[in-house]
């Protein structure tokens, strides 16, 4: 397709990035995927041009600003592992940070007026009450959630600056793969729950061990708010489409509204795979919140977004789909530790 509404992806050869891509070319517009294939994979970049790069080289971003004459920037580009940023912290404000000022800079240079940026429930912290709503506290516990307050503070600054209009979506916890199954989920270690009972369920891996059973929940486990990767690229269409109609810059929680247990998720996985999912329960991993559950209003009423795939078999179902074509080759890895992400 033809379109000059191009769209530069920073990280769109990422697993959310990648599902963002779709969406935009389903939409119409030409994303330009820009990747440094740390943690992206080349196979993910299937709907639009290719363009290698650090967010960190500024002058690359300039060749590919000047290239390609963006109309607006997805931001997915960031390092994410919670457990990393408490023993790297350096390694999370440099790239997290410095970087998307180095990105920003560029935008400004070239007139690109537009950013939505892959936020995180991160920036909670330890939440007050439940459902969490975006006018709550922002008292992140871990470098990551800082890096990624500070960038949202960096985009009200830029907005006052420089006229950088925004919107910051903070997702909850990402689940599922494409319902077609062209793109999905592999990451480099896995963190992600529903991946890893995947591969508990698929023998790769002989058990999880779950962090604690002992919370003030049903059945003691911790419970998250799991949102469909598709769901959360479909967000980013809304956002920028938004931007465009005079929408104030803003953030958005962007989650179900509902929670589902580490344990209903292991139910989950052994219904949708119909083979069982072995566990041990471990004592409870420090600083794990029992409840994490969203309240997405605004995303619904204002940018008109609403999750299509919200039941949890589903979201377990298009996961499983993509795991089993993907990983049936993979060396087999066994036992992994894993809480509630």
């Amino acid at each position: 397709m033809t379109t000059d509404k191009k769209v530069l992806v920073t990280g769109g050869a990422g697993y959310v990035g990648s599902h963002a891509c779709k969406a935009l070319a389903k939409a119409g517009y030409a994303p330009i995927v820009y990747d440094n294939f740390v943690h992206g994979h080349h196979w993910a970049v299937r709907y639009g041009d290719l363009e290698y790069g650090d967010i960190l080289d500024r002058a690359r971003l300039d060749e590919v600003m000047a290239k390609h004459t963006p109309e607006a920037v997805l931001h997915f580009a960031a390092f994410a592992y919670v457990g990393e940023s408490v023993g790297d912290p350096s390694k999370y404000y440099r790239t997290n940070v410095a970087g998307t000022e180095n990105l920003l800079q560029a935008m400004r240079d070239y007139d690109v007026g537009k950013i939505v940026f892959s936020s995180s429930c991160a920036v909670y912290g330890n939440p007050e009450r439940l459902p969490i709503t975006e006018d709550m506290p922002k008292n992140p516990i871990n470098p990551y959630g800082v890096s990624k307050l500070i960038v949202e503070r960096m985009l009200v600054d830029f907005h006052a600056a420089h006229g950088l209009n925004w919107v910051a979506l903070r997702y909850f916890n990402a689940a599922g793969c494409d319902p077609d199954g062209e793109i999905g989920e592999i990451h480099s270690p896995e963190t992600h729950i529903i991946a890893l009972a995947l591969d508990v369920a698929s023998g790769r891996r002989d058990k999880l061990i779950v962090f604690g059973t002992d919370y003030d929940t049903p059945d003691g486990s911790c419970i998250r708010d799991y949102v469909h990767v598709s769901d959360l690229a479909d967000a980013h269409i809304k956002a920028l489409h938004a931007l465009d109609n005079g929408m104030e810059s803003r953030a958005f929680n962007l989650g179900t509204g509902r929670g589902f247990s580490v344990l209903d998720i292991i139910a989950s996985v052994e219904r949708v795979t119909g083979r069982p999912v072995p566990y041990e329960v471990g004592a409870r991993r420090e600083g794990d919140p029992a409840i994490l559950i969203s309240d997405a209003h605004d995303a619904r009423t204002i940018l008109g977004w609403t999750p299509a795939i919200t039941e949890l078999d589903d979201i377990v179902r298009t996961a499983w789909r993509w795991h089993d074509r993907v990983n049936s080759g993979r060396r087999r890895v066994d036992r992994y530790r894993v809480g509630s992400v």
